[in-house]
């Protein structure tokens, strides 16, 4: 097994901007780390539970997910445009309505209705790792190394946020807009349209 290239493709599909990734920052800057850490806590143990599932399920997922995945691609992009539409609109100013809007809860279900997430945390395990160990000790531990990684990607856009908390808060609506952009070009990479416009 190649370790270095397991971990690199690991750190780049967790720690790159994505859906997750985004709201994290976002509710650094609207609500403080607290809130997006308790966001960051659902995503993270979610993102584990879909390792395990894909270990545990391997070869029955493998089937599957191809036959959902059109299901999954529009059902994550609207979810997505919720949240950008949510950010877009957030004023904290004068509301903290938005803020039932991140929540662990939220957290953990943007994960699973993520199709980048799903199709990374069902390919990383059977695709790395168990073409060469199948132990279920073997694979919990890199099970859990994969969440760890993905923690870790998680708390360096809290992070971000928290450092760069007093810029972003200064330019508040121009953030909020970006940030609702960036995941409205999310949402539309993971609908499966670019790929269908290109063919």
């Amino acid at each position: 097994m190649n370790i270095t290239s397991f971990l690199i493709y690991c750190v780049i599909v967790t720690f790159t901007p994505g859906p997750t990734n985004i709201v994290i920052l976002s509710t650094v800057h609207n609500f403080g780390t607290k809130k997006a850490m308790e966001y960051t806590y659902g995503a993270t143990i979610a993102f584990g539970a879909l390792l395990a599932i894909s270990a545990i399920l391997n070869t029955m997922l493998v089937a599957i997910i191809p036959k959902i995945l059109i299901v999954m691609q529009v059902s994550g992009s609207l979810y997505i445009l919720y949240l950008a539409y949510q950010i877009y609109i957030m004023d904290t100013s004068t509301s903290t309505a938005s803020q039932t809007t991140i929540t662990w809860r939220s957290g953990f279900i943007m994960q699973f209705v993520n199709p980048k997430v799903v199709l990374f945390t069902m390919t990383v395990i059977p695709s790395f790792v168990m073409p060469y160990y199948t132990a279920p000790s073997t694979l919990a531990i890199y099970v859990a190394i994969t969440t760890l990684i993905g923690f870790l990607a998680f708390i360096t856009w809290v992070l971000f946020g928290t450092i760069f908390k007093e810029f972003l808060q200064k330019h508040q609506k121009n953030v909020n807009i970006i940030m609702a952009l960036f995941l409205v070009y999310s949402a539309i990479m993971v609908s499966g349209v670019v790929e269908i416009i290109s063919r």
